[in-house]
């Protein structure tokens, strides 16, 4: 009988864990938990971004899609530039008048272009060495985002054009000063209203990023090193073309002698609109490109303004940028063509 008795007890202690085992349970438990709940999460941050950046792709993409080829256009145009027809006694090789263009390309902070009608052909192009040309246009640009063409920047380009032309024997006309000036401040006027340069901030959540890490990441999203460092970049789909985005992160941690210990906290990403092609989508990508890295790199993303971004509010800027886009090809001045690439410069 207490032989039976004893095995009970021992039977009972073996089935009941003792206060340290269930609290090791507990954790098990809880840890479990915890990583369902934060499975559950991701997968539900995943859904917020795949469902935001689609709708962002939504206001754009049917537009791009039936969007006709870009218009191949000569350097020189009448919409950006004031032009003076210069024509000479007898036609002109191209060295000759090359080596009458004295001094710098640029009058004050615009540009100074030269055209010459080819003798065989018949078209206007830019001076090529060897060619002959029967007529020339010289041209200054009338705006950019340092401002309007002035009264002391047109009077440079009459004098430039005027020793060109003497140089080569030839008579000049050129347009009236107040006229162009006038002309001048209108573009800018338009310019600066329909200008549009986006940029997101991208910080760290916890750990700091290495520059290393940083091009690591990057580049699977399609992004190159720049020009300078610390400056990455998605380049255009044509050659020579400027980037469809801009990646940038502090100088001085890419230029460090240790680059592995330099701590980057934030990045920024940017979209140069008039700049851009439409059919490049850029601001889609931008987005795309945002929380991809935000994901991967654990960080946080805000507009330059220091706010989160949200499906309403990146709604509402793709559906911005349309009506601009709109506006610059209702002007000829489509984002991304030679016109709105100098004209925005």
């Amino acid at each position: 009988m207490a032989m039976a008795m004893m095995q009970e007890a021992t039977l009972h202690a073996q089935r009941v864990p003792d206060e340290a085992e269930l609290a090791r349970l507990q954790a098990l438990r809880d840890r479990d938990q915890a990583q369902q709940a934060a499975q559950a999460q991701e997968r539900a941050n995943q859904a917020q971004k795949a469902a935001v950046a689609q709708a962002v792709a939504d206001v754009l993409q049917p537009v791009t899609e039936d969007l006709p080829a870009p218009e191949k256009r000569l350097a020189i145009d009448a919409l950006i530039d004031v032009i003076s027809p210069i024509e000479p006694d007898h036609p002109v090789y191209a060295d000759v008048a090359l080596a009458a263009l004295s001094g710098s390309q640029r009058v004050g902070s615009k540009p100074f272009l030269i055209e010459g009608l080819h003798v065989d052909t018949g078209e206007w192009e830019p001076l090529r060495t060897g060619q002959r040309y029967s007529l020339f246009q010289t041209a200054v640009q009338l705006a950019n985002r340092t401002g309007a063409l002035n009264e002391i920047e047109f009077s440079e380009y009459v004098r430039k054009s005027q020793q060109f032309a003497d140089a080569i024997n030839a008579a000049v006309e050129f347009p009236d000063m107040m006229e162009a000036v006038s002309r001048a401040r209108e573009l800018d006027q338009f310019a600066s209203a329909h200008d549009a340069q986006l940029s997101f901030t991208l910080k760290a959540i916890k750990s700091a990023w290495s520059p290393g890490y940083i091009h690591q990441n990057a580049a699977r999203m399609g992004f190159v090193p720049g020009v300078m460092p610390g400056r990455l970049v998605v380049p255009a789909s044509r050659q020579g073309l400027p980037p469809i985005l801009g990646l940038t992160f502090d100088t001085q941690a890419a230029l460090s002698e240790d680059p592995a210990q330099s701590a980057v906290r934030e990045l920024t990403l940017s979209l140069d609109v008039p700049q851009v092609d439409r059919r490049e989508e850029p601001f889609a990508r931008m987005v795309q490109v945002a929380l991809e890295l935000a994901r991967v790199m654990d960080g946080a993303v805000t507009d330059d303004n220091g706010q989160g971004l949200t499906e309403a509010a990146l709604t509402a800027i793709a559906r911005d940028l349309l009506v601009l886009y709109d506006t610059l090809d209702a002007r000829d001045l489509a984002a991304g063509s030679a016109q709105a690439r100098r004209l925005f410069s």
